[in-house]
């Protein structure tokens, strides 16, 4: 592409600044433990996009989003020679002023919850009862919030009480029911496909007038759990349509999670693929062209 360097690249995903508005360009990267690996998964940027874009309409009523639009024939003539490398992997989006907390909101245990509920029986400073499994469901939807990166790096857990003082009391607890809401009505949509929302990561900014707006990716296998309804069997890690496939490669590798990665199988490259495209035909009902 003729663009100019990103003012932030991501794992996955670029931004570019262009006018008063940002360009957000998805990749076909893949990454592991934080590491980019060598590897593309074909088409992965292009589906990602796709069903965010889907994403932000179903969810439209619940909580304003930051895409102005992702047809490239609508886009600054000065992007007019990147044209079809943009198509179908692009968003031309209002610029935020991030909120610094992640947001995740889980109906399932799993990851890292399930983790944190070993050692603690609570996730994130919420205590949920006894005798929950990996892939239990929970009593009820709870929001887990983490930071964005940390001294180590890495997202660590936050309670309620720490992004209230990190975002003060009246943020955070829109914070809390818009993300339970985004999760609510994901899986609503989603259990008419035959597919559990586990859970999700969702990022919010305040626009220029201040109001609470969706930002990043939605409900993509990048940013949640999906598992088929009629494979889900607490007590064990269950089959998702999302990065599995690398993970299971990535168990019998011998890695320091140090860059540049491994070099990816082309099987294992094809079934992320499969897995990709699959979540985006069984949501939205719609072939992958």
């Amino acid at each position: 592409m003729a663009l100019p360097p990103p003012v932030h690249s991501g794992k996955v995903r670029d931004l570019y600044a262009v006018d008063d508005l940002l360009l957000m360009v998805a990749s076909d990267r893949v990454s592991a433990f934080d590491v980019v690996l060598p590897n593309v998964v074909p088409d992965k940027g292009k589906i990602l996009t796709a069903l965010s874009l889907w994403w932000f309409d179903k969810l439209s009523d619940l909580v304003p989003n930051h895409v102005v639009t992702a047809d490239v024939s609508r886009y600054p003539a000065s992007l007019a020679a990147d044209a079809d490398a943009l198509r179908g992997r692009s968003m031309l989006v209002r610029p935020l002023r991030m909120v610094e907390v992640e947001c995740v909101a889980r109906a399932y245990l799993s990851g890292s919850g399930t983790v944190q509920y070993r050692e603690s029986g609570a996730v994130s400073g919420v205590p949920l009862p006894a005798g929950l499994d990996e892939a239990s469901r929970l009593p009820e939807p709870i929001f887990t919030a983490t930071t964005k990166g940390g001294p180590t790096g890495h997202d660590e857990p936050m309670t309620y009480d720490e992004v209230v003082a990190a975002v003060g009391p009246d943020l955070a607890a829109e914070l809390r029911r818009l993300t339970l809401a985004v999760l609510s009505r994901g899986n609503d949509l989603a259990a008419s496909r035959g597919i559990l929302l586990a859970d999700t990561k969702v990022e919010f900014g305040l626009d220029a007038d201040g109001v609470l707006t969706l930002g990043d990716e939605v409900l993509t296998p990048d940013s949640s759990r999906f598992w088929p309804a009629d494979r889900w069997a607490p007590g064990r890690a269950q089959p998702s349509y999302d990065k599995q496939p690398l993970r299971d490669w990535l168990a019998g590798v011998d890695w320091d999670r140090t860059a540049p990665g491994p070099e990816l199988p082309d099987e294992v490259v094809e079934a992320m693929r499969q897995r990709y495209v699959a979540a985006y035909e069984r949501l939205t009902g719609e072939a992958w062209r």
